[in-house]
């Protein structure tokens, strides 16, 4: 059996640590702020966190870009040239051209390589949700299964896990066209706060909308409650609000059985149209 790579792009949002932890190779996806072209690398050496979202708060707009097929091109080759196969791992198709961009590189490198073999998998999530895809698939490559036991098992697993989000600051919703401007206006003025999730197609739905912090944070735990089916691995990301997230995951600790609780900020892609505040919940459930 030929060894293979598991790569992913930065809108799994996994620390430079993790990405180390999990053998991962990572491509960045792009972002613009201010006029600048930036990288989103897992190390955050283009840009931190903290900055990007004390630049929100100030009131800087950004817009993002899909890791194109060049990029995915160039360095799938070099890791077929060296005797590997791949299995990518890509941002949800439902909300970038980074899956398609994949499978367009990964066509031109098998033929140009003609023994090697490449595998894309739409994982139809985001954030830590595409992380936590990408995290479980390394389990199953580390227990011995191949690059194609590997890859059913994401396309299977893929269903199963559950985003559940809540945003502070509706305003950058309205911005990112996910609601409209005068529910935003409306939604502000009532202190309305909504509950979001990523569907089977992995698109961005705006469940169900609350009235208060505290009453949108109770419901990600109530979505877990109802929903989780194996609770022993829990990721949380956050929009720059480091101690809520610390206290959901404790809430979570307390009342399951997790083995594995991961707390990393929402990158650039996401966190630009979801803004600061954002606190979201991902683990597998019997569906999304």
């Amino acid at each position: 059996m030929r060894e293979y790579v598991i790569m992913t792009d930065s809108c799994c949002d996994f620390s430079a640590d993790m990405v180390r932890e999990l053998d991962l190779t990572v491509l960045p996806l792009s972002f613009y702020m201010e006029g600048q072209e930036l990288f989103n690398y897992p190390d955050n050496r283009e840009m931190d966190p903290k900055e990007f979202y004390a630049k929100l708060r100030g009131g800087a707009l950004g817009t993002t870009s899909a890791v194109s097929a060049g990029v995915f091109q160039a360095k799938m080759a070099q890791i077929a040239a060296d005797g590997k196969d791949i299995l990518c791992i890509a941002f949800s198709s439902g909300l970038s051209a980074t899956y398609q961009s994949a499978c367009i590189a990964a066509k031109a490198v098998m033929q140009e390589h003609g023994e090697a073999k490449i595998i894309v998998v739409d994982s139809l999530a985001a954030s830590l949700g595409q992380g936590l895809l990408v995290y479980l698939t390394v389990q199953e490559k580390r227990q011995g299964k191949t690059l194609e036991e590997a890859a059913a098992f994401a396309e299977r697993t893929r269903s199963r896990i559950c985003h559940w989000f809540t945003v502070d600051d509706l305003n950058h919703l309205k911005r990112g066209g996910r609601i409209s401007a005068a529910a935003a206006m409306v939604g502000t003025m009532l202190q309305m706060k909504p509950v979001l999730h990523v569907d089977d197609e992995g698109h961005l739905i705006n469940v169900e909308k609350v009235r208060g912090r505290k009453a949108s944070v109770n419901a990600l735990l109530d979505k877990m409650d109802g929903l989780a089916e194996d609770p022993s691995v829990v990721f949380i990301s956050h929009g720059d609000c480091e101690e809520e997230a610390a206290a959901l995951g404790k809430a979570i600790q307390e009342k399951y059985q997790v083995e594995k609780l991961y707390i990393n900020y929402v990158g650039p892609v996401i966190g630009n149209h979801s803004g600061p505040g954002t606190l979201a919940l991902f683990f597998q459930g019997r569906h999304r």
